[in-house]
């Protein structure tokens, strides 16, 4: 009994080791990618059409396997210096999130501040470019006295004390953003968004590693974006979109599309009432389902992973649930026109 109780712990041992170290490598990621502008590209900071934008989002994902994976984001950013003679404007804004994952508890705390340039183009001013930057700090820390290392176990015995104690449970390093997004109104029944950002740019040394080395530091986490809102007819809205990230050895990519449906008057879309269904893959990995409603500049969404990856096996297909709530403050304009400038809807 003591020999099979000890292959167990080491075996845990194993598995967490495993995914410390896979997991300090890595940035958090978000299946509504859209209910968190300001992480997923500093250039959408300020991009909407409002006087100021809040978002929330929160995600709770593996619970049905190990300790959930629970991440929490909050931003709040609005237009600045805007003057209704001049187009062109700059945006800023402030974002914090959190994340907890594991046995191990590794914890990630970031704050952020954003300012981005939004410059109009065109004959119509109807393509706009926007250039943003990012700057951050973050704290990560791990519950040590959680985990089990493959060398505390001798003899069938458990020492405690070994691997541990060459672990700092905590680290802190600075982080710089930045990203670009055009966009392009076709008429008033199309326009589309294209992004490029890259995280991380200054790779802090993030090591949890006590004594010195040559390990390079975080890695650079670079994703793409592409969205496009197509109106079909007073009422439907078709919103395709694609997201790609990679980071270090990992990658990402989801693609999709919403359908939106105005049950209020069209006349005033941006802050009429209406309704939303989504079908998305996240590729090699879950099958997301997302829906929900906007209303009077709000905009609530739901989201579910059913997971489609070799790991169904033990999660029996339950992947994560995410919800987001976003609040922009509209502007006067919005009760006269369809679309205003191209934004991320997306």
């Amino acid at each position: 009994m003591k020999l099979r109780l000890a292959t167990i712990k080491l075996a845990v041992a194993v598995l967490s080791i495993a995914s410390f170290n896979s997991a300090k490598a890595q940035d958090m990621h978000f299946s509504q990618f859209n209910g968190a502008p300001m992480i997923l590209n500093p250039a959408l900071t300020g991009n909407f059409n409002g006087q100021y934008r809040v978002t929330g989002i929160y995600r709770n994902q593996w619970s049905s396997v190990t300790t959930p994976y629970v991440t929490f984001g909050a931003s709040v950013d609005a237009q600045l210096f805007r003057d209704v003679a001049i187009a062109d404007y700059l945006g800023g804004g402030l974002a914090i999130y959190n994340d907890r994952s594991g046995d191990g508890n590794l914890a990630n705390l970031t704050a952020l501040a954003s300012l981005a340039y939004h410059k109009f183009l065109g004959a119509n001013e109807n393509v706009s470019l926007s250039v943003g930057l990012q700057g951050g700090y973050t704290q990560k820390s791990i519950d040590l006295s959680r985990l089990y290392w493959q060398d505390e176990f001798y003899n069938g015995g458990f020492q405690p004390g070994t691997t541990g104690e060459q672990i700092n449970p905590k680290v802190k390093y600075l982080t710089a953003n930045a990203g670009v997004s055009l966009g392009h109104r076709l008429g008033e029944k199309f326009a589309y968004q294209l992004g490029v950002a890259g995280h991380n740019l200054n790779q802090p040394r993030e090591s949890f590693e006590k004594k010195e080395n040559n390990e390079v530091g975080l890695g650079m986490r670079i994703n793409a974006q592409l969205g496009a809102e197509i109106l079909a007819g007073q009422r439907v809205a078709l919103r395709p979109a694609v997201m790609y990230q990679t980071q270090s050895a990992a990658s990402e990519l989801i693609a999709g599309l919403e359908l939106g449906y105005v049950v209020g008057d069209p006349e005033i879309r941006s802050v009429a009432t209406s309704v939303f269904l989504g079908g998305w893959t996240r590729m090699g990995d879950a099958t997301i389902i997302t829906g929900g409603l906007e209303f009077e500049g709000v905009r609530l969404g739901l989201a579910y992973d059913y997971n489609t990856s070799g790991l169904k096996v033990a999660s029996k297909g339950n992947g994560g649930f995410e919800i987001t709530l976003r609040y922009v403050k509209p502007n006067a304009l919005d009760f006269a026109r369809k679309i205003i400038f191209p934004c991320a809807r997306f």
